[in-house]
Parts: structure tokens; C-alpha cells; sequence
């Protein structure tokens, strides 16, 4: 494992073998390896992109912070999950029954639950909630 990248490991795991994803500060790859051809998407802090593109044609999702745009487009009518109190939304709904998954500086649980048995996903080091989100959701 190297120094400086995030991970995300399959259920409560922290097993190098166990990694599905690996972030390094600009792109996402899958699994362990930061060969490019393993890069998923970049992520700006304000848009993610296909691959290894930073071209405005190739803006998959626009994160402003609390909610995530499908494309480029930040109106209301393009929100496709909400962020809030650590959990992630369908849509701009704050409903306890819109509630996909709940994250905690470690775990991602599935719905609004924090119970051991629902753990999805383990975190180590810091991914953005942008890329968590369209991850899990998307």
C-alpha cells in the first residue's frame, strides 16, 4: 500500500486483497493499482470526469457540496442524490426513507442503519463524498 492513497475495501476488510478502489488526491482506480489503465474517473473537488479526461465533454457528475448533478448542469431538475448528516439521499429528498447509504469516517453502511452487519465498505484515508456517492449510487 502506498503512502498518501485512500482506499475502499469490501465490507469490514482492511486486507491489501480485499481493496476495490484506490484514490490518489485526482483519480479513482480500481483495485489496488494506480496504472492508468485501471483510472475509473478524476475528480476536481468540483467535477468528476471519465477516465483520465479533464474535457468538458467528458463531465460524467457536478458536486457542489451537498448535492450531485448528473452532467454539467447544477439546476434542481439534474440533482440526482443528496448529502446530508453523513447520508446520501435519492434525489433532493431528506426523507429517512429516501436514505441510500450512511458513511462514518470509517464504514458505509447500507440505509440508515450503523450496525456492524450492514457495513458495505471500509474506508482508509479520505475519499471525497462526491466519489463515494457515485460509486455507491450511480
Amino acid at each position: 500500500l502506498v503512502a498518501g492513497n485512500s482506499y475502499i475495501y469490501e465490507g469490514r476488510s482492511t486486507n491489501a486483497s480485499d481493496i476495490s478502489l484506490t484514490w490518489d488526491g485526482k483519480y479513482l482506480y480500481s483495485g489496488r493499482s494506480t496504472t492508468a489503465n485501471k483510472i475509473v474517473c478524476g475528480f476536481d473537488g468540483k467535477r468528476i470526469y471519465k477516465g483520465r479526461s479533464t474535457n468538458s465533454s467528458d463531465i460524467l457528475l457536478t458536486w457542489d457540496g451537498e448535492y450531485l448533478y448528473q452532467g454539467r448542469s447544477t439546476t434542481a431538475s439534474n440533482i440526482l442524490y443528496h448529502w446530508k448528516d453523513k447520508r446520501i439521499y435519492k434525489g433532493r429528498s431528506t426523507n429517512s426513507s429516501d436514505i441510500l447509504f450512511t458513511i462514518d469516517d470509517k464504514y458505509i453502511y447500507e440505509g440508515r442503519s450503523t450496525t456492524a452487519s450492514d457495513i458495505q465498505f471500509t474506508l482508509s484515508g479520505k475519499i471525497p463524498v462526491a466519489l463515494l456517492i457515485m460509486l455507491l449510487c450511480w
